[in-house]
């Protein structure tokens, strides 16, 4: 069982997916991701797979009726990733501007910052950085930055596979979330200090996790990606995704993604926003 796991998750790029349906040149479009989400129903339809994620956080409404217990508390966890998507994957607080259909695979998608930013935070930068096959980030992106904990023994490392351990292949997971949206300022926040790893009472941690961000939103869950847009995620996650989006100097961003112990090199795509209630825990 635990290898089996591990095997599973040690073969998931966290941005990789692989639809049904193509899209075309131009993009996907409504109907596609209609499509998409009836796949997603038609797949999980009495297969017993419990909350999925991402989600609206202002809808409080699920039906899901797999239970969980919640992990604990990521003080009292191992951080064992992190990694972020390009756009908020979740809908909700300071990001609700929908960046469009996408391209039916996870890029293009998702949800921005619905603010606006002062023009000397705007200046775009001479060249896009964490760049990949899908194109780079540039100042006014935004992203969702997970913070991943397990109540495994294991280590911060590379995908989702360092959540797990031989050991324990079915840990606790809890993923803390924050939207970020990169700007020009080099006295705004910096990325490699908000990912500094290293140990507090013997547990792996974030360091400097940001503490400003607003109350977390609370709810039962799985993981997240465009891997996952027309089937179910079968691992249990305990969210917290706060509210407001926090300002990162986007060189900052860049500089983490030439060099960091999990191996990140680029933003991941996005899930489709899961709105089927029949797949969602209801948010207390």
């Amino acid at each position: 069982m635990n290898l089996r796991i591990l095997a599973f998750i040690s073969s998931i790029a966290l941005g990789s997916s692989h639809v049904a349906i193509a899209s075309s040149d131009q993009g996907a479009t409504a109907d596609q991701i209609a499509a998409q989400n009836a796949a997603l129903e038609a797949n999980t339809k009495d297969r017993g797979y419990g909350p999925q994620s991402p989600r609206d956080l202002s809808l409080t409404k699920g039906v899901n009726g797999r239970t969980f217990s919640g992990a604990p508390v990521a003080e009292k966890m191992n951080l064992c990733n992190i990694h972020f998507h390009e756009s908020a994957e979740h809908k909700g607080g300071e990001f609700t501007a929908f960046a469009g259909y996408g391209d039916g695979k996870g890029y293009g998608t998702g949800y921005k910052y619905s603010g606006k930013l002062k023009s000397s935070e705007s200046r775009p930068l001479e060249k896009e950085v964490c760049e990949s096959d899908h194109g780079g980030l540039q100042v006014g992106d935004t992203i969702e930055v997970h913070y991943v904990f397990s109540s495994a023994q294991v280590k911060p490392g590379p995908t989702l596979a360092s959540c797990l351990s031989e050991t324990n292949g079915n840990p606790q997971l809890r993923v803390e979330g924050f939207v970020i949206v990169l700007v020009n300022d080099v006295k705004s926040l910096n990325f490699r200090q908000l990912a500094k790893v290293g140990l507090s009472n013997g547990l792996h941690q974030a360091l400097n996790m940001p503490k400003n961000a607003g109350i977390p939103i609370q709810y039962s869950g799985s993981t997240t990606g465009p891997t996952y847009n027309e089937k179910g995620s079968p691992l249990q996650v305990s969210w917290s995704v706060r509210p407001k989006v926090l300002k990162v100097d986007a060189a900052s961003v860049g500089e983490w993604c030439t060099d960091n112990i999990f191996k990140e090199d680029h933003a991941h795509g996005v899930r489709n926003l899961v709105i089927n209630e029949r797949l969602l825990s209801e948010i207390k």
